[in-house]
């Protein structure tokens, strides 16, 4: 049977500034990243990716607009691992004064990309931006360490 497990990320944009979190090393993934992580059963991605952004944040979120699928798959491993992608251009509430993933930053949205962030970030990161949905699927190579397919389209 095949293991799935499902995330989200939600970027919050406030005009032309995106919010980030700068994660250190010892929390994985260091970098900038945008807040999100795992949906606890039984809640939607939309929900889980609501509460994640408060939980990193501080910031309630509203008038979520779906963005796109990364999906990375393990034929080895009989494992897909999902990340439902969102954006929020309306919240309320403050930043956290000691957020638990790392420092938040408002960064101009043209400027992030120059910051050190992980490569699959990196590669997704504009997409959020652009009109419509996306989609991201890598296979990857237990054997080889490496993804065998990557996919990356603009729906």
């Amino acid at each position: 049977m095949t293991k799935v497990d499902i995330y989200t990320m939600c970027l919050v944009q406030n005009g032309d500034h995106v919010l980030l979190i700068n994660r250190p090393s010892e929390r994985g993934f260091p970098g900038y990243i945008g807040p999100g992580g795992k949906v606890d059963f039984p809640e939607s991605p939309a929900e889980a990716a609501i509460r994640e952004v408060f939980e990193e944040t501080g910031l309630k979120v509203q008038k979520l607009i779906y963005k796109g699928l990364d999906e990375y798959v393990d034929p080895s491993k009989d494992y897909r691992y999902m990340v439902f992608n969102y954006i929020a251009t309306s919240f309320q509430g403050e930043l956290l004064q000691n957020p638990p993933e790392g420092e938040l930053h408002w960064v101009p949205i043209e400027e992030a990309k120059h910051l050190p962030m992980q490569d699959w970030f990196k590669k997704r990161f504009p997409l959020f931006f652009n009109e419509g949905t996306f989609e991201v699927h890598v296979e990857w190579s237990e054997e080889k360490q490496a993804p065998v397919k990557e996919l990356i389209q603009q729906l």
